[in-house]
């Protein structure tokens, strides 16, 4: 049964399962809205908002995750991120990070995540597991994924800062450019 759906799209749809899973909701949604009255017409109505805020998770999901062919592992495991590289690694604890950003200037690009007491962590955007940082970054205060998903969008090799702890000064240099548009190449 495995080989009866071909590679290329059974990895499409384990892609976009989320976005498919959303789809599938709002459909039976629409369909019990427009196939009852009364009572259960009302009662599709929240099952219509949950597809449709579905579907919105699984679109930023789906522009988020890579194919997991790159350098390393990342684990998160309890507000603490992981990552085990061919060549280096490390931890971090979500709730000490200072910075969040994006580093387009290495081959693939590279999540910095950098604590307030100055410890950095390297990961690659295509290391397996990445996905999970989506996760462990909207625990933080004032995180927007917006942002999260501009910076992957727009690279002009330059690092973009796509979160930093209030209060928390930025280290020195001028190579930190933060991410501040809502549209890719608006200034």
């Amino acid at each position: 049964m495995k080989d009866f759906i071909r590679p290329e799209l059974r990895h499409a749809f384990w892609h976009a399962r989320e976005l498919i899973g959303g789809l599938a909701v709002a459909a039976f949604a629409l369909w019990w809205m427009l196939s009852s009255h009364g009572i259960m017409f009302w009662t599709s109505i929240p099952a219509m908002v949950l597809g449709v805020v579905l579907v919105a998770l699984g679109l930023q999901r789906m522009r988020f995750r890579t194919d997991g062919n790159g350098p390393g592992v990342v684990e998160v495991d309890e507000a603490r991120i992981a990552y085990y590289g061919p060549l280096d690694g490390g931890a971090v604890s979500v709730r000490a990070l200072a910075e969040v950003a994006l580093d387009p200037r290495g081959r693939p690009d590279h999540w910095t995540l950098r604590e307030s007491d100055g410890t950095t962590l390297h990961i690659p955007v295509t290391a397996t597991g990445v996905e999970a940082l989506l996760d462990a970054f909207a625990q933080l205060p004032g995180f927007r994924t917006e942002r999260l998903l501009l910076a992957r969008q727009v690279n002009q090799g330059a690092v973009y800062v796509v979160w930093q702890r209030p209060g928390v000064d930025p280290p020195k240099g001028d190579w930190l450019m933060p991410v501040t548009s809502s549209k890719p190449g608006a200034d």
